[in-house]
């Protein structure tokens, strides 16, 4: 009789397969397979009428959660209640962390089998790790469980209970979180800084400079005596050199100058320092570092990072993937070791193996660091992987290696240089033994510290030797504000200063940027917030100040990690955060009529006088007065707070007052073209919008082309689009080139059936594109931006495409003519083809017979990778197999109340 095993997801199932001894079956769960009910829809009819039915929680019975099995997993539970017929042992081996402990229990609590069970653990899929992982099952552990429970049931609270007086005092669909709302503020906060930072301007001098051989930069440090300024010295709030500090502040004039006298002067070395410097490697990556260098280095997402490094996991490159410890193996430092010897020789590695300690707030050391699977190290090359997979593979494997390798020994040189009163400093960097450099350079999001690893030579020099002067250039600066948090930089601090866990990360970040929340918007790597993130985060600093505060969250984190290993009562814990005299839902009651919906979207970010920024259902909006007397005029939506300049406001409330500016008549209609500006930009118009003409030609500015440089000819020349190219010869509807808001397009208007829309390429001219040429566009698979098009291509099924699209209401698949929405539990960063056939096939858009595994049910089931997947434990142990499930009363014997 087999045995059945039961993991997450077909990859892992597929993989861990070709390791276990025969009569072993492995089945996919397709991640989580509970949860608590995500709307309305899917209460049971014998609950609707509960008052706490919506929110899924019996805050008055203990907490007591209600637990459904969702539509899209019954038909997966009915498989996996079959496949447990017949066998002899149960093996439930999902991942290793808390919420993989959840799923098993789930499974426990639905299957109820009849047969021995047991929990499998592993952080590697290797022959060996599955053959000892084998021998050392366990049972699932309830506080693992009770830990997780306890965190998802918070995070309902929260979001639940919150959310919904957004929706009533600002805008319909904003969320809030207990970490989400927490990574909003900061990023709020960052922006506050720079909104409120003043530039400061200083000089100096750059001076070339040569002694024997080459030629070498040195820099002005002081005068007389006295420090020259630099952007540390002055004060972010007004721009000028902050109180106390005793510097020389050189303006323009007085740089040109003393570059002028010193060009002509003695150049002196003064002294010469030749100091040693030894650097050691980093630690190999947890998940949070992973995301990190990933986006510094790769430029992924923490999402994208997240699903590639779930896959190779689950093909058995790399240990699993989320985690928070850096401790290694002897096995994994043994195979370190061996692949730094033979690729560097024996001098690179490090004289003693090198182990390291996690350091971060809340860090477990329940699993390694992710570094490559297996006693030995595959090199990436010999993986045979390509694209993003091999490039984080290679990262990995780099990071691994070098942190067992020989430290990089440098010795710094710094020369000081006299010329009459002023100093000058020449800083070297000679390399003398490059360690583990050979294999590997951290990034950074400071892009000079990108060149650590490069060599400045400066020339031999003693303490008297003159030098001659070669040039010297005086140099203007500006200080800059702080930066705005990156992904990279936005994880680091949620992890240094204890919020969340590294593995939520990713889901947090993805909704932050989420186009349908409009809290952050990414801009060349950088995450700028939104009017609607001010509005949000200002209700809540005001209302609910400790939902948003560091160090709240970061005690409540600790919390659920003390509930884990049961030196916290989990139940004890949720009362008080929700029933109790300053509990949530208190303060939500009490404050709810408090708060004025009027002031709360109201936003004082405006730089000019009387004008207020204010959010609508529709968008941000300014508006200068009140009552019957106030204007108001949308904002573009691409704008941001930072962006908010006197002119835009004046152009915006000028154009609303007076009428748009006219650019001048056009030639060939004798109508006057106007400039406006919309919520999607700057555009132009033919003629005065009139009841009988109530849309007249429009178009909008090219990206590049600012509104004050527009001219009459070029507004003539938007305005000959969109060009009619002729009828499409199958279907006769009309094709037309024109420019839009993301660039210039061709258009196939199908009627009944919609518009087919194709960017043009390369060399394409929207005014002089061809019919033929549009018809080859139009012929090619579509390929676009984010929302409107597919994310990515999943590949075919027969000889349709099946894609996954991002659209107002969330991620669908689009297979032909038939669109399915993923199911709330279902990650689309992780979603393969199998599994999105295995939809398919379960919403009966396609018959399971036609799924590529069908005669192996093993592999026709799609899954959730659990770690993205929304985080669902239960923690009861009621062995009903309901479809539907309120925990029971009792609970695990190690916490309860």
């Amino acid at each position: 009789m087999p045995t059945l095993v039961i993991v997450e997801s077909p990859t892992k199932a597929r993989t861990i397969r070709n390791f276990l001894p025969q009569g072993y079956r492995v089945e996919a769960s397709m991640g989580h397979v509970r949860d608590l009910p995500d709307s309305a829809s899917d209460i049971p009819a014998e609950y609707k009428a509960l008052p706490w039915a919506k929110l899924g929680v019996n805050v008055e019975n203990d907490f007591e959660p209600l637990y459904v099995v969702p539509k899209d997993k019954k038909k997966i539970v009915r498989e996996l209640k079959e496949a447990l017929k017949g066998v002899t042992e149960l093996i439930l081996a999902t991942d290793e962390d808390r919420e993989g402990e959840s799923i098993s229990w789930h499974l426990l609590q639905l299957l109820n089998p009849k047969v021995p069970t047991k929990r499998m653990v592993f952080h590697e899929i290797t022959a060996e790790a599955i053959r000892a992982a084998l021998h050392q099952c366990r049972e699932v552990d309830e506080q693992l469980v009770r830990a997780q429970e306890t965190r998802r049931l918070l995070d309902r609270l929260v979001g639940y209970t919150l959310s919904p007086l957004l929706w009533k005092k600002l805008k319909p669909r904003l969320s809030a979180g207990r970490v989400q709302s927490v990574a909003v503020r900061l990023l709020v906060e960052r922006e506050r800084q720079r909104l409120a930072f003043r530039s400061g301007t200083y000089w100096d001098l750059k001076a070339a400079l040569f002694a024997p051989e080459s030629v070498f930069p040195a820099q002005l440090v002081s005068l007389n005596g006295r420090n020259v300024a630099s952007g540390e010295d002055f004060d972010s709030r007004t721009g000028q050199v902050a109180a106390g500090k005793n510097v020389v502040l050189l303006d323009e004039a007085a740089a040109i100058a003393l570059a002028d006298r010193l060009a002509i002067a003695p150049w002196v070395v003064e002294k010469l320092e030749r100091r040693p410097k030894t650097q050691k490697p980093s630690p190999p990556f947890t998940t949070s570092t992973l995301q990190q260098e990933a986006n510094r280095k790769l430029r992924l997402s923490a999402r994208d990072t997240m699903r590639i490094a779930q896959s190779l996991y689950e093909q058995g490159y790399i240990t699993y993937m989320r985690t928070d410890s850096v401790h290694l193996s002897q096995q994994a430092i043994a195979a370190a070791r061996q692949c730094a010897e033979q690729m560097y020789g024996a001098e690179y590695v490090s004289p003693k193996p090198r182990q390291y300690t996690t350091k971060a707030k809340g860090a477990q050391e329940a699993h390694e660091a992710i570094r490559p699977a297996g006693e030995t190290f595959r090199t990436p090359q010999e993986t045979g992987l390509s694209g993003r997979e091999f490039q984080l593979y290679d990262l990995i494997w780099k990071r691994t290696v070098a942190c067992q390798m020989a430290d990089a020994r440098q010795t710094l040189i710094t020369a000081r240089i006299q010329v009459e009163e002023a100093v000058f400093r020449a800083s070297g960097k000679q390399i003398d033994f490059p360690g583990f450099f050979r294999a590997y350079v951290e990034g950074s999001d400071d892009p000079e510290a990108a060149l650590e690893s490069r060599e400045v030579i400066l020339p031999a020099m003693a303490p008297g030797d003159r030098l001659v002067c070669r040039g010297i250039e005086p140099l203007q600066h500006e200080t800059q504000p702080p930066a705005r948090y990156t992904e990279a930089s936005l994880v680091k601090t949620l992890e240094s200063e204890g919020i969340g866990r590294p593995s939520t990360y990713a889901s947090i970040i993805g909704t932050i940027c989420d186009p349908s929340r409009g809290y952050a918007t990414a801009v060349h790597n950088a995450l700028v917030p939104t009017f609607t993130a001010f509005a949000v985060t200002s209700l809540l600093e005001q209302h609910f100040p400790n939902l948003v505060d560091v160090g709240f969250t970061s005690r409540m984190e600790q919390t659920l990690d003390d509930i884990s290993t049961g030196q916290a009562n989990w139940l004890a814990y949720l009362r008080e955060f929700y029933l109790g005299d300053e509990g949530l839902e208190h303060q939500v009651k009490a404050r709810e009529h408090e708060i004025d919906p009027d002031a709360a979207r109201t936003l004082e970010l405006a730089p000019a006088p009387a004008v207020r920024v204010k959010i609508g259902k529709f968008g941000p909006y300014i508006q200068q007065g009140e009552g019957e007397a106030a204007v108001s005029a949308s904002l573009p939506q691409d704008l941001t707070p930072a962006e908010l300049a006197a002119d835009t406001i004046e152009t915006l409330l000028k154009q609303k007052l007076e009428g748009p500016d006219q650019v001048g008549v056009h030639p060939g209609t004798g109508d006057p073209i106007f400039l406006l500006v919309g919520q999607y930009g700057p555009y132009v118009q033919l003629g005065q919008a009139t009841p009988e003409h109530p849309k007249p030609r429009r178009a909008s500015l090219p990206k590049g082309v600012a509104p004050e440089s527009l001219t009459l000819d070029l507004a003539v020349k938007l305005l000959e689009l969109p060009r009619v190219l002729g009828a499409h010869p199958e279907t006769g509807g009309k094709i037309e080139a024109n420019q839009g808001r993301f660039g210039p397009y061709v258009m196939h208007d199908r009627g009944k059936e919609g518009k087919d829309y194709r960017s043009l390429k390369g060399d394409d001219d929207p005014y002089t594109v061809t019919l033929e040429r549009a018809l080859a566009l139009l012929a090619e698979p579509k390929v676009s931006r984010r929302g409107a098009t597919p994310l990515r291509s999943l590949g075919e099924h027969g000889a349709t495409a099946i894609e996954l699209y991002r659209g107002k209401y969330g991620p669908y698949l689009k297979y032909g003519k038939t669109n399915l929405s993923l199911p709330k539990e279902v990650d689309p960063e992780t979603l393969t083809l199998e599994q999105a056939i295995a939809l398919l096939a379960s919403k009966e858009v396609l018959p399971v017979a036609e799924t590529p595994k069908a005669k192996a049910k093993s592999s026709t089931k799609a899954t959730t990778a659990k770690g993205t997947a929304k985080k669902s434990p239960a923690a009861t142990r009621t062995t009903k197999t309901k479809t539907t499930t309120a925990r029971s009363k009792a609970a695990p014997a190690s916490n309860s109340p």
